[in-house]
């Protein structure tokens, strides 16, 4: 499967992925000369997805498409393998879109560049877009049935990370010895339940929740970087409760969004927004059309005229979809700017050349009331994903913003998910997320505050303060006066 950032890229719990598959979208945009729309509308569309029909190869992502009489094959690649991935069957057309459907929900959209020479991707639900190149045919090896063995497993695994992994310097990991060490002991004929700790034990040390694996009724893996802990609803609620008990004076939050959004205007002024997810803020729909519509109507009543100050809770936020996180961030100014620039590893031999990184700009929502006033954002090491993309974007926020708490969790990529020979299913970060001036990366560390605060769990153990809200509520009160 492809990468994706959707509703909802979240934390990963123990037994794997908890994100929304059926969530993503995929659009490729046509671009077709005036002398072929005016044809006339069946003719383009007609013409449009002849011209998507092919093999195409990502830049980046080892992924190949095959589309050919209205039917699209995804091909997961890497140097010692080539297996099939998901499938879509084209189901209209959208201006010059063409749209492929997929079995799990998945919507693709095709866009051939002008003059023909390549297309572009782009997912709905992520931000940026993404090369492809055309093949004369697909690559050999994905015409051969692959070996299903644990061997054949480990050797997916393993070479997947190896031509995609793009921190393993920044966490002094040698990725050829972590292979020497774990190969002499996989073997096909070993038991599921041996294969699967094996994997487990040799991506423990990346301490990656964007890492993640599924093996189906042998177990689950999946982590949060040390001294954190994995975001969920449980943890949600008990944060929630914390905070209408000390700083709400008895006010209960106003919940939307399926419960994943809550907000309330303090006496002073002050609005207080809290978001745990970008995504999932539906129950019965997990198409990303409707959750930006949700969530644009929620903004909309929580956004309004006379707030006096911002406070925004991102501390048990679970990610997302980084174009639902941008919409926030769109109601937060009234000048456009770039908020990151995204990039992908694009060499499976060499972690350090990257696809051409790709700004992603914050636009003024249009025709929506727009807060240009004071934010406090509160953030921690539960902060996860699509609410890390926010908080870098809000970074460069041309109007006052300050971070207040611990570092994010310090994950920012789409996750990679792919299949093993034996069917199991694994996931992995392969992009880095830019700060504009500068090209820094907060992957792994987090994104610092400049106010740091106590840990947000403990004192909700303790049932007794939340230093970072009240230094929210210093900090609103001071930029008031």
């Amino acid at each position: 499967m492809l990468s994706r950032n959707l509703p909802v890229k979240e934390a990963r719990g123990p037994r794997g992925r908890t994100r929304n598959r059926g969530a993503a979208a995929v659009v490729l945009v046509a671009l077709l000369a005036g002398t072929e729309l005016a044809a006339g509308p069946v003719a383009a569309a007609r013409h449009a997805a002849a011209r998507v029909d092919g093999v195409w190869r990502l830049d980046g992502y080892g992924t190949v498409l095959s589309i050919e009489d209205g039917r699209l094959q995804e091909y997961q690649t890497t140097a010692v393998s080539c297996l099939r991935g998901d499938t879509a069957r084209r189901t209209g057309q959208a201006g010059n879109s063409v749209i492929y459907t997929g079995d799990d929900a998945t919507v693709y959209r095709i866009r051939p560049a002008a003059g023909g020479a390549g297309a572009t991707l782009h997912f709905d639900g992520s931000v940026g877009d993404r090369r492809l190149r055309s093949l004369p045919a697909l690559p050999a090896r994905c015409a051969k049935a692959a070996p299903t063995g644990a061997l054949a497993t480990f050797e997916v695994f393993w070479q997947t990370f190896e031509e995609n992994y793009p921190f393993f310097a920044a966490k002094k990991i040698d990725w050829q010895a972590v292979r020497d060490r774990y190969r002499p002991s996989a073997y096909d004929g070993m038991t599921d339940t041996e294969l699967f700790a094996l994997l487990r034990e040799m991506v423990l040390p990346l301490y990656d929740a964007h890492v993640g694996i599924d093996a189906g009724d042998s177990g689950g893996f999946g982590q949060s970087r040390p001294g954190t802990v994995i975001p969920g609803p449980g943890l949600d609620r008990q944060a929630q409760r914390f905070v209408e008990q000390h700083y709400l004076a008895g006010m209960r939050l106003r919940t939307f969004a399926n419960g994943r959004i809550g907000y309330a205007r303090l006496p002073d002024g002050t609005g207080y927004l809290r978001i745990s997810g970008f995504g999932g803020y539906d129950a019965t729909s997990r198409g990303y059309a409707r959750n930006s519509a949700i969530l644009d109507q929620t903004l909309s009543q929580v956004i309004r005229p006379g707030l006096r100050g911002l406070v925004l809770d991102l501390r048990i936020n679970g990610g997302g979809s980084d174009a639902l996180a941008l919409q926030v961030a769109e109601r937060l100014t009234d000048r456009a700017y770039v908020g990151y620039a995204k990039r992908a590893r694009n060499d499976p031999a060499d972690p350090g050349r990257h696809t051409r990184p790709q700004p992603v700009l914050v636009q003024p929502a249009p025709d929506r009331f727009r807060y240009t006033g004071p934010v406090a954002m509160l953030i921690g090491g539960e902060t996860y994903s699509a609410g890390e993309t926010l908080t870098q974007a809000l970074m460069q926020r041309p109007l006052r913003t300050v971070r207040i708490g611990q570092n994010t969790q310090g994950v920012f990529s789409d996750v990679l998910e792919r299949t093993l020979p034996n069917g199991w299913t694994f996931g992995l970060p392969n992009e880095e997320y830019l700060t504009p001036s500068g090209g820094k990366t907060f992957d792994g560390e987090g994104i610092p505050p400049d106010i740091r605060t106590g840990n947000f769990l403990q004192e909700i153990a303790k049932g007794t303060h939340d230093s970072a809200f009240a230094q929210a509520l210093a900090v609103i009160r001071r930029d008031a006066e």
